[in-house]
């Protein structure tokens, strides 16, 4: 089974005066941790609410200092259970990102969509005929 997997971080980032531009330094910052062994981590911003559901920026800022949330979405292959996945995102991306807390958001199985009827056809049409083998290598030295 795969999963997607959906961890929300927060980043801190310093000297800076508005939330864009602590959004898009808190995005650079985050895709230079992860790069290269991680580039198929996706990077969005964040949202949060209050507690009364009103919408606020990705960003506080105090101080000219900010934490962004971000959210950080990857794809995990063949794993047993959705707690698997989770513990597999959590460590690879938890340990490029050191002293940046992170939490999960979502854990999201991905459906299959293969069929049964094609996967037997994609089975018969991966087998070669005879006529399509190559030549053994002692008919190709003659």
């Amino acid at each position: 089974m795969d999963c997607r997997v959906v961890v929300e971080a927060a980043v801190p980032v310093y000297d800076v005066e508005t939330t864009d531009e602590a959004v898009r330094i808190a995005i650079s910052k985050t895709g230079e941790m992860l790069n290269p062994d991680l580039n198929y981590v996706e990077i969005t911003m964040g949202s949060r609410t209050t507690p009364g559901g009103e919408e606020l920026p990705p960003a506080f800022i105090a101080a000219d200092e900010a934490l962004v949330a971000l959210e950080l979405e990857m794809t995990v292959f063949n794993v047993e259970r959705d707690e698997h996945a989770l513990r597999i995102a959590r460590k690879e991306i938890g340990q490029r990102l050191h002293n940046i807390p992170l939490k999960v958001l979502l854990v999201e199985e991905i459906p299959d969509d293969k069929d049964d009827n094609a996967d037997e056809q994609s089975d018969e049409a991966s087998e070669p005929a005879d006529d399509d083998m190559l030549p053994d290598v002692d008919d190709m030295i003659e």
